[in-house]
This record gives structure tokens, C-alpha cells and sequence, in this order.
């Protein structure tokens, strides 16, 4: 019983160390606060206002995450992006301990369910592998969510902007996946990132609700592709009115002449919100799109701004 109480008064006592220090050390080795991300995210109190840091040391983490509601203000800052990974490998099908099913709603390596959290120098994994289906590596949801210089990489569904009505900024990110691998209701930018298709299939697969404005905005960003990867379309709606935008962005040749693709569904070409304007690269020519998206005029593009996207959200 003495010792139990110990090992309480012990954790007690780190826990208001870190109150007091508002910044948390994740280190495998043991040389910081925690040798887990998940400890971390534990020891952050329900209600939290105050920004709190969690600075992650070089090393491959495999933990099912979740960073909950009204755990906010949190900032994850990795050592080192291409040696700071986070990592599971959830799918559609498995089963979880209690016996549920996972779905794409389950499937995350990563659920990010508080509101201000912001990401710099971390990869984002789900490995479990090509022929797994629906296996989202980050299932974003919370609002004021940015992402900076971080890496997310898996297959079908790997980023989740979930939420409707909640806002996210990806900045000089890398993103690749194979099939809808950016998709969801939420209000996303990603400004100066590299997208990278791994399949011939659809980037996006938004879900936009109607009386949103705006869905993913894509400012200044690369698309790339494997090499045997030849058809691939910018989207397709996820629900009919799906918002995309691409502005400025170079396209390589894997993006199909026409560009994008109706889900099988004639209707949604009455109602999608799909538009592009100043698209460079082989993959760029309108020449062949399909009639139903919007070819933004220069004065249309400029008008789309962060601060209209965002409303009172200051992202920089």
C-alpha cells in the first residue's frame, strides 16, 4: 500500500512539473518525460487552456493515438520529420479489442479530436499496406488544426480532414496515398506541398456539406506521381457538393486530360464545386476538361484567400 501511494505522489508530482514547465520530452530511451506520445498526451489535463509542447525525439513510434476533446492547445514538434514517425496499422476489417469492426472512421493511426492543435516536423504513418484498403493515417477533426513541414504516408485514405466545419492548414507538407487519399468534409488548405499518387485513381474525395464555402484549397502545390502511375484525377465527390480548388499548382502527366471524375454519378455534375485556375505542367491543359468544373479567372483566383477562407482563424 506504501508503495502504491509513492508511485502515485511520484506521477502526481510530474504531472504539475509539467503544468508549471508547459513543455513535455517524448524520448525512447527514457532520457524524457515519457517514452510514449500517448503518455504524453495523457498527462495534458481536460480543460487545458495554456499552450503546451511536446518536443518528440528521433524514433519510430507505434501507438494507436488519440489526442482528445478539450484537450487543446497542444503543439507536437518532431526532431526530426524523416526520423520522427508515428505509426500504426489499423485497417477496414480488422477488429478491435472490444469487437467492433473498424471502418474508415476507425481505421486511424492517429485521432486528433481537440480543437488549436498544431503539428512541425513529424511523419504521419499507416503501413498497413496496399491491398488494405481504407487505412487513414491521420483522422483530423478537431478546428484550428495546422500541420507544418510533416510527411503523411500510407495508401487508400490516408488523410481524414474530418469534421464539417472544422478548419486545417497543411504547409510544405508530403502526402501520398493511392486511392481518395485526401478526403472529408472539413475546410482545408494546403499551401506549398507535394502530393504524391502511388496509384492510377483520385486524390481527392471530398464532402463538403452545402452550406460550406469552401472545401481543400490547394495554393502553389506539386502533384507527382510513380512512375507506372498514369491515370489519376484531381477528385471526386464524396458527397455531391464537394468543394475543390487547385490554384497555381504543377501537374504532372499522371493527371488525366479531362482532370476530374463524377463517382460514377451524372448528378453531381449539376452540383460539385470543382474549379482550377493557373495549373502548369503536363497534366495542366484545360483543353480537355471536363465541362462541369470552374475555370477561375485571375480576379476569381485572388479573391480566394486565407482570410476568407479561414474567417477570424489567423493561420500566419
Amino acid at each position: 500500500m506504501r508503495e502504491a501511494k509513492i508511485i502515485v505522489m511520484l506521477i502526481w508530482i510530474s504531472f504539475v512539473a509539467i503544468a508549471q514547465n508547459k513543455r513535455i520530452t517524448v524520448s525512447q530511451d527514457g532520457s524524457g518525460d515519457f517514452t510514449s506520445i500517448q503518455s504524453a498526451f495523457d498527462a495534458v489535463s481536460v480543460g487545458n487552456t495554456k499552450p503546451i509542447t511536446i518536443f518528440v525525439k528521433k524514433g519510430v513510434y507505434k501507438e494507436r493515438l488519440v489526442l482528445d476533446t478539450r484537450k487543446d492547445f497542444v503543439t507536437l514538434v518532431g526532431e526530426d520529420k524523416m526520423n520522427t514517425i508515428l505509426t500504426y496499422n489499423n485497417h477496414a476489417g480488422m477488429r478491435l479489442p472490444n469487437g467492433d469492426t473498424i471502418n474508415t472512421w476507425t481505421s486511424a493511426s492517429f485521432f486528433i479530436y481537440a480543437n488549436d492543435f498544431s503539428v512541425e516536423n513529424i511523419s504521419f504513418e499507416n503501413n498497413a499496406g496496399f491491398t488494405a484498403g481504407q487505412a487513414v493515417a491521420v483522422f483530423a477533426n478537431g478546428d484550428r488544426l495546422k500541420f507544418n513541414n510533416c510527411r503523411f504516408t500510407g495508401f487508400q485514405d490516408v488523410l481524414f480532414c474530418s469534421g464539417p466545419g472544422s478548419r486545417q492548414y497543411y504547409k510544405d507538407c508530403y502526402i501520398e496515398g493511392t486511392t481518395d487519399f485526401i478526403f472529408g468534409p472539413a475546410t482545408a488548405v494546403f499551401q506549398n506541398c507535394h502530393i504524391h499518387s502511388k496509384k492510377n485513381s483520385h486524390v481527392t474525395a471530398a464532402s463538403t456539406p452545402r452550406e460550406m464555402k469552401y472545401g481543400f484549397v490547394f495554393f502553389n502545390c506539386k502533384l507527382t506521381a510513380d512512375e507506372k502511375t498514369n491515370k489519376v484525377s484531381l477528385g471526386r465527390p464524396w458527397t455531391p457538393y464537394a468543394s475543390v480548388t487547385y490554384i497555381r499548382c504543377e501537374m504532372g502527366s499522371h493527371i488525366i486530360p479531362e482532370g476530374w471524375n463524377n463517382w460514377r454519378n451524372v448528378a453531381n455534375e449539376a452540383t460539385v464545386r470543382y474549379a482550377e485556375f493557373g495549373s502548369t505542367g503536363a497534366g495542366a491543359p484545360m483543353e480537355k476538361r471536363v465541362s462541369w468544373i470552374k475555370q477561375l479567372s485571375k480576379q476569381e483566383a485572388e479573391a480566394i484567400t486565407l482570410q476568407k477562407i479561414f474567417g477570424d482563424w489567423r493561420v500566419e
